[in-house]
């Protein structure tokens, strides 16, 4: 179960100028009984490019074999 400050990865693209799938954020919120988050998606200097609201479909946790991948914004 997704708790609280966990990351987890977008599992779909949320739109444009948006995070998209694959990126990781960390749950800052917890909606209901998890029907939804609010996550927050930071690059990797730690800015935060914003916080949106996601569904518990959107997101899955992160899994300990996983790599990530890095991109350019902006």
């Amino acid at each position: 179960m997704i708790k609280l400050y966990d990351e987890v990865v977008l599992t779909e693209d949320i739109g444009v100028n948006k995070p998209i799938s694959g990126d990781i954020g960390v749950v800052v919120h917890i909606h209901g009984d998890h029907e939804g988050y609010e996550v927050e998606f930071m690059t990797l200097g730690r800015t935060t490019l914003t916080v949106e609201t996601v569904s518990a479909t959107q997101v899955r946790p992160v899994l300990d074999d996983e790599v990530p991948h890095a991109r350019r914004i902006g």
